[in-house]
C-alpha cells in the first residue's frame, strides 16, 4: 500500500492519501495539496516522495 501523509511534509494536516494505485495516490495529494496548501507539486515531485518512503 502507498501512503503520503501531509502531516509528513511540514504541514499540522490530517489527510492522508493512499492506496495500491500509485497514480490515485498521487493524484489525490497532489489535489490536496494545492487546493488546501495553496503548493502545487509536480507529479515527478511526488513520485520522489513515494520513492524515498520505499
Amino acid at each position: 500500500m502507498i501512503r503520503l501523509v501531509c502531516r509528513d511534509y511540514g504541514f499540522e494536516c490530517e489527510f492522508v492519501a493512499s492506496g495500491n494505485d500509485v497514480k490515485q495516490v498521487v493524484d489525490d495529494f497532489g489535489r490536496h495539496s494545492a487546493e488546501e496548501h495553496g503548493i502545487e507539486y509536480s507529479k515527478e515531485a511526488l513520485m520522489q516522495f513515494i520513492m524515498r518512503k520505499g
